[in-house]
């Protein structure tokens, strides 16, 4: 059965920094690409970060230079790390996962058809 859960949400002060997880099991992860997104209320949801199985990544503007995305295929875990977080990345983070290789990787939510249950970061002061 195929699984990804979402961990290490909560509430950080704008300047913080915070580490995402996803777990994930019942799919070959390692040729797999994988992906975060992120749903600020009211808002669409929004590509966040990609690597695809060749190491190809992508990011969205609104995160390079402060967020970077990495796997462990040993551990069939990716991870989300978040440095000087700001109050709009505040939202319900998701992890997703797509058998489609694309170079270097899609931030299209229609691409994926395996998604983790979400996990809430909360930036405030």
């Amino acid at each position: 059965q195929l699984q990804l859960v979402e961990s290490g949400g909560e509430l950080v002060q704008p300047g913080g920094s915070l580490r995402l997880s996803c777990a994930t099991s019942g799919f070959d992860f390692d040729s797999w690409t994988i992906s975060w997104f992120r749903r600020a209320p009211g808002e669409e949801r929004e590509g966040v970060s990609c690597i695809n199985r060749k190491g190809g990544r992508k990011y969205a503007d609104s995160v390079k230079g402060r967020f970077t995305m990495s796997r462990d295929n040993a551990k069939k875990t990716m991870y989300l790390q978040m440095n000087t977080l700001k109050p709009e990345d505040t939202g319900v983070y998701y992890c997703a996962a797509t058998p489609i290789l694309i170079s270097p990787c899609d931030l299209r939510a229609t691409q994926y058809g395996s998604w983790g249950q979400g996990t809430q970061v909360t930036v405030s002061s």
